[in-house]
């Protein structure tokens, strides 16, 4: 922390951090057990790790902001608002957001043709046997590990910075009350904070956002800020930046950052099981809108958070309020992801540190509580259900993903440690991760839509573009400084070389590999094989009939055929509406104005920062009221039946007009619950 005191007190870090912990573990925990004894909800299996397969877009939509805002989108943003100026919020919320948005595509593919897969590990199997599911099973397991990783590193160095707490500490406490709602939600707890999260999040940012431009004594207007950027140009200009400004999209650094942005996100949402838990748990008719939903949203997030913060810590870096006041950041610390508390700090004093920790803490154990699932559902289905007991009951599932949450977590905590001690920082991990992973992007996506994708194409291009990408990663740095040391293995040349030879060269390997053994002309069948786990002696220790159970029911032939036809028209609307967002985020709306190199004047820099606020209120909307709104009629009849004041659900119980039974829950009928 470069000698910066921190904020708030220990004593303060440890009752913020356990006490929120121990709230969020209740209140879930007693929502769960609420559900249960109104809605007769039996935690099977299937329940745990697919929430029935029955959600709607509002929560998916809520889920997916939640599980895509890391301690990585509030702090790395931030910190590239900060090196780049405006160029920087814009790059990292466009790049990191047509994944989701391409990924709603995939999303729809999944439940048309494997509408009873667990994960996308699964049905890599179904299509390419024990060797694909192998490869892709490491691939998607070092996703969730350098997923999980950024969230411990950053959020821990976050507390520390606010606190003073020993981060090594805060690396075991952040993630207590997450493992303690897991195990006994499962995937519906993990959705349901998601919407808590993603509420208290948006309501923080919306105060910066508001302290920013609005009502702060230090800045409070567009003005005031755009006034103080141009005198931090003139006292240290942007090398790279159009006039050395911090106010324009013509960026060198900026630009190289998004190319990286973009790259190794794809692998992060493509081969991180999480968001394909997402799509598993969204009911057929509202995959498409909530992934839509989440992706348009949550480009608010990193765009408003770093314009405000970023911008912020800039304007006010020769303020007497500013943490290292009358110095300027330390790198180290900028590294760290500590722009963020800094600047919430000189706007707000301890009270702008208390909401910093909030906040980190809710992006933190969210999306940590999302990567404990992913990895237990693989653990479960991919490697115990597959590999040690195909036959294994529902209560055999369950135990396996309880000891699956607990066990990973404590992993990441051990590797979380060692990473801290050898100076590895949350920035260093974020430019990392597309090197590692991305050669696995594209023939993850071939085996969803392509049917002539050969087994020997999908499984050797992932581990041969990683190869070429390690070498490219190794040799620019070496070229570029002589040496290979952390620092520069983490420059911006290297790492975007070893992202984009790990994303593009499956695109040579794949049609090498085509020509050698031919295409394929799959049939999709075996996918459609893939079976549930079978909850039947779980119900019966409930006393309930299985069909009865969420995510239990058997559908009919014709049911299929209705869904499927549904399901195909949405991957039709889906191909055309992505295509062309994609288009607008990265082509239309920032690239004339890259390539024209204007430095934004006060008035337009004005209606930037409007337009970053309006779309984070609607966001707010979206994503924070109407999933409440969605899932009134459960909400109201569980609080009735908790009060003694309406009926509980039992088997054969008649549905009045506004109820919703299990069978509908399940999705059988089209009526399913929010909750």
């Amino acid at each position: 922390m470069a000698g910066v005191p921190p904020a708030l007190s220990q004593g303060a870090g440890y009752g913020i951090v356990i006490g929120l912990s121990v709230a969020f573990a209740l209140v879930m925990i007693g929502i769960t057990w609420s559900l249960k004894k109104v809605n007769r909800e039996v935690q099977t299996s299937e329940m745990f790790n697919t929430a029935g397969r029955s959600v709607k877009a509002g929560l998916i939509g809520s889920a997916v902001v939640s599980s895509w805002t890391w301690a990585a989108t509030l702090l790395q943003s931030t910190t590239v608002c900060y090196k780049y100026g405006v160029s920087g919020p814009f790059w990292y919320a466009s790049g990191a957001t047509v994944q989701i948005l391409l990924f709603a595509t995939l999303a729809i593919e999944m439940k048309r043709r494997a509408p009873n897969a667990h994960t996308f590990l699964e049905v890599i199997r179904a299509r390419f046997g024990t060797a694909g599911h192998i490869v892709f099973m490491v691939f998607g397991l070092i996703t969730n590990i350098l997923v999980s990783l950024m969230l411990y590193v950053g959020g821990s160095a976050v507390v520390n910075a606010l606190t003073g707490m020993h981060t090594i500490a805060a690396i075991f406490i952040l993630p207590a009350g997450v493992i303690a709602y897991t195990v006994v939600g499962g995937l519906k707890a993990t959705i349901l904070t998601d919407w808590a999260n993603t509420f208290i999040m948006l309501v923080i940012i919306i105060i910066y956002g508001f302290e920013v431009y609005a009502s702060n004594p230090l800045l409070g207007s567009p003005a005031r800020v755009y006034e103080l950027l141009v005198e931090a140009a003139a006292r240290h200009p942007v090398d790279g930046n159009a006039g050395g400004s911090y106010l324009t999209m013509r960026s060198t650094d900026g630009i190289i950052f998004f190319v990286i942005n973009i790259v190794g996100n794809f692998g992060t949402v493509f081969l991180d099981n999480g968001y394909w838990n997402k799509a598993i748990a969204a009911s057929p008719v509202d995959a498409l809108p909530g992934y839509i939903l989440g992706g348009l949203t949550w480009f608010a997030v990193p765009w408003l958070t770093a314009t405000a913060m970023g911008l912020a810590a800039l304007a006010l870096e020769t303020n007497a309020a500013f943490p290292t006041f009358p110095d300027r950041m330390d790198p180290n610390d900028v590294s760290a992801g500590l722009v963020l508390p800094y600047a919430a700090v000189a706007l707000l004093g301890k009270g702008g540190a208390v909401a910093a920790l909030i906040m980190v803490f809710t992006a933190v154990t969210s999306a940590t509580s999302s990567e404990l699932v992913a990895v237990s559902s693989i653990c479960t289905y991919d490697i115990y259900r597959t590999y040690f007991k195909p036959n294994a009951s529902g209560k055999s599932l369950i135990w396996m993903s309880h000891v699956a949450v607990a066990s990973y977590s404590l992993f990441i905590s051990a590797f979380s440690i060692g990473l801290w001690y050898g100076g590895i920082s949350l920035g260093w991990l974020y430019l990392f991760m597309g090197v590692v992973i991305s050669s696995a992007v594209l023939p993850a996506t071939l085996t969803m839509l392509w049917k002539g994708l050969n087994k020997w194409a999908a499984c050797l291009s992932p581990i041969l573009g990683t190869c070429c990408s390690l070498i490219a990663w190794i040799v620019t740095a070496h070229k570029e400084s002589g040496e290979l040391t952390v620092d520069s293995l983490g420059a911006n040349y290297p790492m975007l070389a070893g992202n984009v030879t790990a994303l593009l060269s499956p695109a040579v390997f794949i049609p090498i590999f085509t020509l050698i053994f031919g295409m394929d002309d799959y049939d999709w069948q075996s996918m459609m094989n893939i079976k549930r786990g079978d909850d039947h002696d779980v119900a019966e220790a409930e006393g309930v009939n299985v069909e009865d159970t969420m995510g239990g029911h058997e559908e009919t032939a014709a049911e299929f055929d209705e869904e499927q036809k549904k399901l195909l028209h949405a991957s039709k609307i889906s191909k055309i509406m992505t295509t062309v967002m994609t288009i607008i985020l990265l082509v239309l709306w920032p690239i004339p104005m890259y390539g024209s190199g204007y430095i934004f004047s006060e008035g337009f820099f004005a209606g930037w920062a409007s337009i970053a606020l309006a779309w984070i209120l609607i966001s707010f909307l979206l994503v924070g009221v109407y999933p409440v709104w969605e899932g009134r009629v459960t909400i109201v009849r569980t609080i009735k039946g908790l009060l003694g004041k309406g009926d509980v659900i039992t088997e054969g119980h008649e549905a009045s007009p506004g109820d919703i039974t299990p069978t509908e829950k399940s999705g059988a009928k089209g009526g399913v619950s929010a909750l």
